[in-house]
């Protein structure tokens, strides 16, 4: 559905250009769930905004090519763009109160897509309309769709948004970190959604979330990224049980598990270097029990290590 080879998105400032993501490689296949995972400021919205075509100013994708269906999204002008988004990709965003127009009702902020898009009534669109804020689990869907943004609670917000994202049918869905501002009973409820939902449409989907106990339950594949790159991808269990990067095995070790008892959780020691100040080699050198002299001078790269497992790391954990 989606290949993504050698991604860079640049920001330009003051201080000189800075690389938010770097050489970034990835595919997702027709129905898949890619998760994304990594801390916060490591690129994983940047890619999917750069996918997107909504870097703006003083950031722009320097180079990379991603192919949707044969078509290179990156190459395509702004009006192109455009007839792609909602109709064969679409974003659900993490904070629906930024996202959604506070101005306008969701209805009618659905249909205006509806009609971008599809050569139908303005009746036919609010019917549509109706139908999907019906079928994300939105109570009364004819007295929300006349509904403003800040009349909804907070897990209505975020099924409105994806109501929104999937008026279209898209066939690649980006869903930016949906459940982080909900509290676990509604954020259980959204994941729910988004699987029933996927199933029904056979959309592939690029989940971004820090979160590793929710990549658990939705991803196919994972992706674990740190510092604009890529350091591990692997499919879902494999990677869990059998992490080979030092920073994914730090990460999932520092996981709390249920019935354990611990004085305290463990941490990863150090901190994620500045983009501008990024060292000559592995990224992760500063942090990693497993530093080589080889990891100071040179960059790993993401090699195959087993069927659909692979590290960027000189020394993996064995």
């Amino acid at each position: 559905m989606l290949n993504v080879s050698n991604l860079e998105t640049t920001f330009h400032t003051k201080h000189g250009p800075i690389q938010a993501v770097r050489d970034v490689s990835f595919h997702i296949n027709k129905g898949e769930t890619l998760g994304i995972v990594g801390e916060s400021g490591c690129g994983k919205s940047v890619t999917s905004y750069s996918l997107m075509g909504l870097i703006d100013y003083p950031g722009e994708v320097t180079s990379g090519k991603a192919i949707l269906n044969g078509v290179d999204l990156l190459s395509l002008s702004e009006r192109e763009l455009q007839d792609k988004r909602g109709k064969e990709m679409a974003m659900i965003f993490q904070e629906p109160m930024t996202a959604l127009n506070p101005v306008t009702s969701v209805g009618f902020q659905m249909i205006e897509q509806i009609l971008r898009h599809e050569d139908i009534s303005k009746n036919e669109a609010k019917n549509r309309a109706i139908e999907m804020l019906h079928l994300v689990g939105i109570p009364s869907p004819e007295k929300r769709y006349d509904n403003y943004p800040h009349q909804l609670s907070g897990g209505m917000r975020q099924r409105a948004m994806i109501a929104m994202a999937l008026t279209c049918q898209p066939q690649f869905l980006i869903a930016d970190e949906p459940t982080t501002a909900l509290d676990v009973t509604i954020q259980a409820q959204i994941l729910e959604l988004m699987k029933r939902l996927q199933e029904k449409f056979n959309m592939s989907i690029q989940f971004i979330t820090h979160d590793l106990g929710v990549i658990s339950e939705v991803a196919d594949r994972v992706m674990v990224m740190y510092a604009g790159t890529t350091c591990e991808m692997a499919p879902t269990e494999s990677l869990f049980e059998n992490p080979r990067h030092p920073y994914t095995a730090a990460l999932i070790r520092s996981i709390p598990k249920l019935g354990q008892r611990v004085d305290r959780l463990e941490t990863i020691e150090g901190s994620v270097p500045s983009l501008f100040e990024l060292p000559k080699g592995c990224p992760f050198q500063n942090r990693c029990p497993n530093i080589r002299e080889q990891c100071k001078v040179e960059r790993p790269k993401l090699e195959e290590i087993s069927k659909g497992h692979s590290v960027a790391c000189f020394n993996p954990v064995s």
